[in-house]
């Protein structure tokens, strides 16, 4: 009889397969505008740029950094749809990738949600299938909770990706939950989101708050996490004297 895990991660990593297909499809033939500029003295020279305007050719991994991170763009949307072909593949593929948690600002600096609904979608779905793959990834290249962060901040909302973590009811999700709750607590307990946002940081906060004093203590149970961070988890559902006069309450500033 197959094994169910099996075929569910199969059936994960067929879905992100497709769905990059389907980024590289819908994105062909992209260029950035004709009259896109940008300062020689940091980002590129000259033919660096008219690669941009010449479709599908491929940036490779130092100049395809340097267009995404840029954050001066005339058009910052033409200049991602050239690239998310190539992004998309180097993204979900591994590919090293320094300031992981400015991708996802990247993301929301193109304004891919008002793009034309094919365009919308193929990249909701990139998005989607990349994190159920993830999720399912014993050792992804990106860590879960960065890629939630990424994913957050692309979409400007939290409630989706929390949602198919909390339905992802297997071992796989639960250790990147331990790992996600380990390094999330400190910033919780001091009532700060674990990620810089562009949102509105005191509502992704309190969702992911919510959320982790809701979900995750049975999950973490499971596991076998230490006691003391089953203990932070439980702290970050209360505010004020219940909080910080509690004796697992950590000895240290905030």
């Amino acid at each position: 009889m197959p094994n169910t895990m099996d075929m569910d991660d199969n059936s994960a990593r067929l879905r992100l397969d497709r769905a990059l297909e389907r980024v590289a499809s819908t994105f062909r033939g992209a260029t950035a505008r004709e009259d896109e500029a940008q300062c020689d003295c940091h980002w590129g020279g000259e033919e660096e740029l008219a690669l941009l305007k010449i479709p599908d050719v491929e940036l490779g991994p130092d100049l395809l950094y340097r267009t995404w991170n840029a954050s001066d763009w005339k058009d910052h949307g033409a200049v991602l749809r050239r690239i998310l072909p190539e992004f998309s593949r180097a993204l979900a593929g591994g590919q090293p990738m320094s300031r992981i948690d400015e991708v996802g600002r990247s993301f929301s600096r193109g304004g891919w949600q008002e793009w034309p609904e094919p365009q919308r979608a193929a990249v909701w779905e990139f998005l989607h299938a990349w994190w159920a793959w993830t999720l399912r990834d014993p050792s992804p290249a990106v860590p879960a909770h960065q890629i939630l962060a990424l994913c957050a901040e692309a979409s400007a909302t939290l409630g989706p990706w929390l949602r198919v973590w909390e339905e992802a009811d297997h071992r796989v999700a639960d250790r990147h939950l331990v790992v996600a709750a380990d390094r999330w607590e400190y910033h919780l307990l001091g009532d700060e989101l674990p990620w810089d946002t562009w949102e509105n940081e005191d509502d992704l906060r309190a969702e992911l708050a919510t959320w982790l004093v809701r979900h995750a203590p049975p999950r973490l149970r499971a596991q076998h996490a230490p006691d003391e961070l089953l203990h932070r988890i439980r702290l970050i559902g209360l505010t004020g004297p219940a909080r910080w006069s509690d004796p697992h309450f950590p000895n240290r500033r905030y």
